[in-house]
C-alpha cells in the first residue's frame, strides 16, 4: 500500500455556493471536490479504493469551513472525514485497487466490498442479538434496549448524517446493505413499547442523524410523549453531529426555527431535553455559524453535552482534550464522554491502546477546572456494559488496569470495582484478563447466560 508525505494544496477559486445551501459529496462525486484537485494522483485512487468499502460522504461546509487544507493530510478534519488508505487493511487493500485498476464491473466490486465488510464487526457489543426488544413478543426493529432506564431509537428518516465520520462505529449503517441497517418507520410501535415499560426514564434518538430529519417528523416522534402515560420518560435525549457538520440545521435551514419551537415544546412539557452533541476536535467549535447554533439551540432550554471517541490521527493528544473541553465549556456545554475507539470498522487506524488512553485522559482533565471535569473516560462500549478505566495503578505488587461499569446490562454491576491485568497492547475490553490470579471477572457468568438466553429466544 503506498504510503503519502505531507504537502501543500492549491488553493482553489473561491466557491460562489450559498454557504448555507447544502451539498453532499459521495464516492461517485468524490472528483467533483474542488480542493482535491491538488492531491497526488495516487491519494486520490486511494481514496477511491477505500470508498468502495466503508461509506463517505461530506459537505461543503466541513470542506470549505473545517478542513485546513494547507494541512492535509494531517489536518485532523480531513482525516475524519476523507478515506485514508490505512483504513483498510494491505491485503484487502491491494485486492481492492486491482479490481479498480483492471476496471472490474460493479458486481464484482460490491461482492469484494462485501466480503470485506463481514471482516469489519459491523454489530459489535451484541446490537442485533442481545439489545433488540420485543413488543407483543415481535422484535422491534430500529430499537435497541440494552440499559434498563435507557431505549435507543433510529427512526428510518434519520438514517443518514450530514457527513460521515471515518472512525464510526454505526459504519455499517451506511453502505446500503439493509441486513447491516437499524432502522424503525413507525412512532407508534416506539410509543405502544414506550408506555409498557414504566422503567424507561430516558429515551435516545439516534442513527445516523436523527436531525437530518425535517423538524415535523421529529416532532411526530417526540411531541406526544408530552402525554400524561408518558411521564415516566422524564429525559429525551438527541445524537447529532449537525451542530458540527452542518450547524446551518439550526440558524438558516428553511425548518431552523421549526426545530427549536419543537425543543421549546418538549422543555415547556417539563421534559429534559439533552442534545448529545459529537464533537472530536476544537476546529468544529470556531466558526461563527457553529457558535450561532449553540446560542440558538442553548436559548430554547436545551442542555447540551459533549462526546467523542479517542482516535488517532484525529484527536490523540492531551493538548487537543484539553482546549476542546475548555472551549465546549466556555461555550455553555457540559463536557460527558471520552469513549475509546470501539472493536468495529477500521479500528486497526484508529485504535489506540487502553493505557496511552488513560494516560491522554489524565493529562487532559487535570489540566482544566472543575467545570470541564464532568467528562468520564475513557470508556469502552463494550457487550456487558460500559467500562471505564479509572487508572492504572500497582496492587499486591502487580501491575492492574482499575476498571468500573458506569452502564450495565445488569445494573447491579454499577460502580463495582474490578481490576484487569495491564497490557500495554491492550486496545479493547475483551483483551484484557482478570488480575491477581483470577480465572474469570466477576459478572461473567452471569453475562454468558444473558447470551445463552438470547441466543435460545
Amino acid at each position: 500500500m503506498p504510503s503519502f508525505s505531507p504537502y501543500r494544496v492549491r488553493e482553489p477559486a473561491a466557491c460562489a455556493e450559498n454557504p448555507g445551501v447544502f451539498r453532499v459529496f459521495t464516492a461517485r462525486t468524490l472528483e467533483q471536490i474542488p480542493q482535491l484537485a491538488g492531491l497526488p494522483d495516487e491519494l486520490r485512487f486511494a481514496m477511491r479504493v477505500v470508498a468502495q468499502v466503508l461509506p463517505f460522504r461530506v459537505n461543503r461546509y466541513v470542506i470549505d469551513e473545517l478542513i485546513d487544507w494547507s494541512r492535509v493530510p494531517d489536518d485532523p478534519i480531513f482525516q475524519l472525514t476523507f478515506p485514508q488508505p490505512g483504513m483498510l487493511r494491505p491485503d484487502d487493500f491491494v485486492r481492492m485497487a486491482d479490481l479498480l485498476r483492471r476496471g472490474a464491473d460493479a458486481e464484482a466490486v460490491s461482492a469484494l466490498a462485501r466480503e470485506l465488510r463481514e471482516r469489519l464487526n459491523p454489530h459489535p457489543a451484541g446490537q442485533q442479538s442481545l439489545n433488540v426488544p420485543r413488543l407483543d413478543n415481535e422484535p422491534l426493529a430500529g430499537m435497541q434496549h440494552k440499559y434498563r432506564e435507557t431505549v435507543l431509537f433510529f427512526p428510518s428518516q434519520g438514517q443518514t448524517c450530514h457527513s460521515y465520520c471515518t472512525f464510526c462505529f454505526r459504519w455499517a449503517q451506511f453502505v446500503g446493505d439493509k441486513a447491516l441497517r437499524f432502522s424503525a418507520h413507525e412512532a407508534d410501535r416506539l410509543h405502544a413499547y414506550l408506555a409498557r415499560h414504566p422503567q424507561v426514564s430516558d429515551l435516545l434518538v439516534t442513527g445516523g442523524d436523527p436531525l437530518v430529519m425535517k423538524a415535523r417528523t421529529l416532532a411526530d416522534y417526540l411531541l406526544p410523549l408530552r402525554q400524561p402515560q408518558f411521564e415516566h420518560v422524564q429525559n429525551l435525549r438527541i445524537g447529532t453531529k449537525a451542530l458540527s457538520f452542518w450547524p446551518h440545521r439550526f440558524v438558516s435551514d428553511p425548518d431552523a426555527d421549526d426545530l427549536l419551537r419543537v425543543f421549546e415544546r418538549l422543555v415547556a412539557a417539563g421534559k429534559h431535553v439533552a442534545i448529545m452533541a459529537h464533537y472530536n476536535h476544537w476546529q468544529e467549535l470556531e466558526t461563527a455559524t457553529a457558535r450561532e447554533a449553540l446560542r440558538r439551540v442553548r436559548d430554547t432550554g436545551v442542555v447540551i453535552r459533549t462526546q467523542s471517541p479517542l482516535v488517532a490521527h484525529i484527536n490523540d493528544s492531551a493538548d487537543v482534550w484539553a482546549r476542546l473541553w475548555r472551549t465546549q465549556v466556555r461555550l455553555g456545554l457540559v463536557p460527558y464522554y471520552m469513549f475509546v475507539e470501539r472493536d468495529t470498522g477500521a479500528q486497526h487506524y484508529f485504535e489506540v491502546p487502553l493505557a496511552r488512553a488513560a494516560g491522554i485522559y489524565r493529562d487532559a482533565i487535570r489540566r482544566v477546572s472543575g467545570l470541564a471535569r464532568t467528562a468520564r473516560g475513557p470508556s469502552m462500549s463494550a457487550g456487558p456494559g460500559k467500562v471505564e478505566i479509572q487508572g492504572i495503578s500497582e496492587v499486591a505488587g502487580e501491575q492492574v488496569f482499575q476498571l468500573r461499569f458506569l452502564q450495565g446490562r445488569n445494573p447491579d454491576w454499577v460502580q463495582r470495582p474490578f481490576y484487569a491485568r495491564f497490557d500495554p497492547t491492550a486496545t479493547w475490553f475483551d483483551q484484557l484478563r482478570p488480575a491477581f490470579g483470577e480465572a474469570r471477572f466477576f459478572f461473567e457468568d452471569e453475562y454468558e447466560a444473558m447470551q445463552a438466553a438470547a441466543s435460545a429466544a
